[in-house]
Formats: C-alpha cells, sequence, structure tokens
C-alpha cells in the first residue's frame, strides 16, 4: 500500500481558542465541504466529539455514491485533533488538524496521510487532484467566514 501526504495551511483571523469551536460542530462539516460532493451527516445530532466519536457520512465520489465513517482518534481542543477513515472509499485516510496561534490569529494545518486502490492510476490523474479542489475549496469557504486568510508567511 502507496501511502500519500497532503499537506495545506492556512491563517484565519481568530485566536484558536475562538475558531476550534466551528471545528468542534462536525454538522459546520456541510459548510466547508464542496457540493459537489453532495455530502451528507447519517449520524443523528448532536454528535458530541471526543476521542473515539464514530460519525457517519454519505457522499458522492465523482458521482458513484460513498458511505463514510470515521473515528476522532485525538481529541485536544483548541490545538488539534485527528479523525481517521474506519470504512470508505479509501484504503488509509488519516486527517490531523493543528491551530496554532499566530500572528494574533491561527495558522490551522491540515495533514492527511491517505492511500487509494491502483493507487499507480487512480492518484495523479483522479485523487490527487480531488484532494486539492476539496481543500481549495474548503478554504474558501474558511476565509469568507472567518476572514481574509492570508496564507501562512505571506
Amino acid at each position: 500500500m502507496h501511502v500519500r501526504e497532503f499537506q495545506t495551511e492556512l491563517w484565519l483571523p481568530l485566536p484558536p481558542e475562538d475558531l476550534f469551536p466551528f471545528f468542534a460542530d462536525a454538522g459546520n462539516l456541510d459548510a466547508i465541504t464542496p457540493p459537489w460532493l453532495h455530502f451528507h451527516i447519517v449520524t443523528p445530532p448532536p454528535i458530541v466529539m471526543r476521542e473515539g466519536t464514530l460519525i457517519d457520512y454519505r457522499l458522492r465520489v465523482r458521482g458513484i455514491p460513498a458511505h463514510w465513517r470515521t473515528r476522532i482518534n485525538a481529541w485536544q481542543p483548541p490545538h488539534r485533533f485527528v479523525d481517521e477513515q474506519v470504512r470508505g472509499p479509501y484504503r488509509q485516510w488519516i486527517h490531523e488538524h493543528t491551530f496554532a496561534a499566530r500572528d494574533g490569529g491561527t495558522l490551522a494545518r491540515d495533514v492527511v496521510r491517505y492511500a487509494v486502490p491502483f493507487d499507480f492510476i487512480a492518484h495523479r490523474w483522479l485523487v490527487r487532484p480531488d484532494v486539492e479542489k476539496i481543500f481549495r475549496y474548503r478554504a474558501a469557504a474558511l476565509q469568507r467566514r472567518f476572514g481574509d486568510g492570508r496564507r501562512a508567511g505571506a
């Protein structure tokens, strides 16, 4: 299994303790997920976020219906959490979110380690472009919601 890594970071103009509650509410995933994924949380609210929480979703990957179950493996408000796909379209999907105070706001960083079936064909032409497009959408949605979102180091 070939494990890939995707990283992105975004500066947002709120301190971690003010920004983290948005990410702690699973219902907000809809606001930062592209509409073309037809994303829907199946787990009934309220979802209490903590280590071990399981969340079920339905979505479409390139038009193909998929079920996705995520487990929260680490929960350290307001600085970090990790979710892992336990069922879904990837062979592996581990997404670490970190929130560090920086320049009067927060540097929000995502590191995703993932693996896909048929990596030698699927990754370059399908999966990597999709992951990049999803996170670009997410960054734009967070910028609209929280402020200018200038990139780290800018």
